[in-house]
């Protein structure tokens, strides 16, 4: 009988890493940017569970919903001397649940005259004494408030997706070279990029466990997220900012909020980035805004190696999330498994276990909380991370494919770099908004 490869360990993948250095604080960023075109030993970055001690630093958040309180507590959570001090937000009831559950959780007290409401928070937040700046409002407005920040002299984190068209993906890319300049450092939502599984998944795949790359696909189909009715006396921009996730110019439709964790990891695995996208897509069941609730991409490389996408938000509808690459010698999941393809297990990630000894998902760390470890760490160590570029670019990947299912025309990443497509209101202020809940038809719009 044929016997079945060896499942080597975590320790036979990883070798033995001496220390953190560096090399252990910059995850996403650094991945990308080490990469040759020649196959050489690759070794992954080894992750601290704690950024190291140092001098204080202070963090605002501007915009307090659900995520960006999240990230703020994944900040404190990220080592030793590390303190929320401001928070910003167009709306008092949502500053207000999100200062409540700090000081809940966290014992955090935030003084009055440190809590800012309008749409000028984000400024008030930057110019409050603070350090870094955590940026989680709706994508629209992600450009303008990192770019406020880099001139401010501040570190970031920016949720993603960081743009919603291509003039907010080249600003942030522009911005993102200002940051460069000023030694700042700059991380970014798109999570993955930060998993210890998923890094060490990309070190097997690097170091040839799947041969050469073919393609890939991801799925990431889903039931309704989430919608607003409107209520009596609220304006347009209120509703539109209060129902964001639904509205194209706030959110950039879902497969820009959303997908863009699987596009990212599909070019971070590539290492490169597709140069153009046909798609189709549609909306049958949305209560609200102006988007798709469906879209399937098929992107493809220079080189004529393609991956394929499809998103969807439909209640009462089979469910299931994934991402496969497939090579010459074998597959992968990308996050904690490589088969070859007798489809024998040749590789897997080594979970902690439970107390009674039983396999587990468990990290050593959250990815959430390891974002926010690497940033601190780049800051204390001085030795600058910036995901600006590749945030953007796979921000406006997921931009062309959306592009495509709206015009059903194919979208070129040339086309994207020299669009002139901005989203939304050039000014902000309560009152009507002239953008119609209209969802576009594909072969009627230019493309």
């Amino acid at each position: 009988m044929e016997s079945k490869p060896k499942i080597k360990s975590r320790r036979e993948f990883l070798g033995d890493a001496a220390g953190l250095g560096l090399l252990g604080t910059l995850g996403a960023g650094y991945l990308i940017s080490s990469c040759s075109s020649q196959r050489e030993r690759y070794e992954a970055p080894v992750l601290a569970d704690s950024a190291p001690d140092g001098p204080l630093l202070k963090a605002g958040l501007v915009g307090c919903g659900g995520r960006g309180t999240g990230a703020a507590i994944n900040f404190l959570n990220a080592g030793p001397n590390l303190q929320v001090t401001a928070l910003g937000d167009i709306f008092q009831d949502r500053l207000d649940r999100c200062r409540n559950s700090l000081k809940e959780q966290r014992d955090v007290d935030i003084p009055d005259q440190n809590c800012f409401v309008g749409f000028d928070a984000y400024r008030r937040v930057i110019d409050s004494g603070v350090d870094v700046v955590i940026l989680a409002t709706p994508p629209h407005f992600r450009p303008m408030q990192f770019e406020a920040a880099v001139q401010a002299r501040k570190h970031a984190f920016i949720e993603k997706p960081c743009a919603v068209d291509p003039v907010g993906a080249r600003s942030i890319m522009a911005t993102g070279r200002m940051a460069e300049a000023a030694g700042l450092s700059v991380v970014s939502g798109t999570q993955l990029r930060h998993a210890r599984d998923h890094i060490e998944c990309f070190n097997q795949v690097k170091n040839g466990a799947i041969g050469d790359l073919i393609s890939g696909n991801a799925l990431r189909l889903g039931g309704k997220l989430w919608h607003v009715n409107r209520q009596a006396g609220w304006c347009d921009m209120e509703y539109m900012l209060r129902d964001w996730v639904n509205w194209n110019w706030l959110s950039g439709d879902h497969i820009t909020e959303m997908f863009v964790h699987q596009i990212d990891l599909l070019n971070w695995f590539f290492e490169k980035f597709p140069t153009e996208a046909i798609a189709f897509g549609g909306r049958h069941r949305r209560l609200t805004g102006d988007q798709y609730d469906f879209i399937s991409v098929d992107y493809a490389f220079d080189d004529k190696r393609k991956y394929q996408g499809m998103h969807r938000q439909i209640d009462g509808c089979h469910n299931f999330s994934g991402v496969v690459i497939y090579g010459t010698k074998g597959y992968t999941n990308c996050q904690n498994a490589i088969y070859d393809w007798n489809h024998n297990l040749i590789w897997e990630y080594e979970y902690l276990a439970d107390p009674e000894g039983r396999r587990t998902r468990r990290l050593p760390v959250t990815r959430e909380d390891q974002s926010h470890i690497n940033l601190v760490t780049a800051i204390r160590t001085n030795n600058p991370v910036n995901e600006a570029t590749t945030m953007a670019s796979s921000s406006l990947i997921a931009v062309m494919g959306r592009e495509s299912a709206y015009t059903g025309q194919l979208v070129t990443w040339d086309e994207m770099m020299n669009s002139n497509l901005r989203l939304g209101p050039t000014e902000y202020q309560w009152g009507p908004v002239n953008i119609p809940a209209v969802f576009p038809v594909p072969g009627t719009s230019p493309a």
